[in-house]
């Protein structure tokens, strides 16, 4: 019969919860990967900085202000407010951390 110890994979699923790493036997070295590959899942998406004076018009605006303001514009045509332009000028300044 075959030795029901022997290791079996673990989901990735579980390799994303903290219970499931504390409660298997997995080498230091590798909980350092998960956990670094768990920070860098949870950290949204930060870019490395450019100096953004030094790049065209096109891509300092697709890199600062398009993301926003295309999601701004997308909730402002789901929503149809009023007065729309108070409307994304509100979503811009909430948002903006997001986009950072």
């Amino acid at each position: 019969m075959a030795d029901e110890s022997v290791s079996r994979p673990v989901s990735a699923g579980g390799l994303l919860s903290g219970d499931a790493i504390e409660s298997q036997d997995v080498p230091e070295n590798i909980q350092k990967i998960i956990t670094s590959e768990k920070e860098a899942y949870d950290v949204p998406n930060k870019r490395p900085k450019v100096d953004l004076q030094s790049l065209p018009t096109r891509t300092y605006l697709d890199q600062t202000v398009v993301p926003i303001l295309l999601s701004g514009m997308s909730v402002l045509a789901r929503e149809r407010p009023p007065n729309p332009i108070e409307f994304l000028a509100a979503y811009l300044l909430k948002n903006k951390d997001q986009f950072d």
